[in-house]
């Protein structure tokens, strides 16, 4: 399973610019890591939640949560 976080992006109308700047990461940082290919094993990390959580300016449970119920591909 993938998560589609450009569609989460999108419906939230955030950039990856944005995403980078509210969580305090590096531009470079967060794009490398939202357009790596996913595995199983290594879909998004704990500092892309937190940068999502900053951004959106939610808690990184609501974020995670949202992501599962909305934004999973097989």
């Amino acid at each position: 399973m993938e998560i589609d976080i450009k569609a989460y992006l999108s419906d939230h109308h955030l950039t990856i610019y944005q995403v980078a700047k509210a969580g305090g990461y590096g531009y470079t940082t967060i794009h490398k890591s939202f357009n790596k290919p996913q595995s199983d094993a290594t879909s998004l990390n704990l500092r892309d939640l937190q940068a999502l959580a900053r951004a959106t300016e939610s808690t990184m449970w609501e974020v995670l949560k949202d992501l599962e119920t909305n934004y999973l591909e097989d």
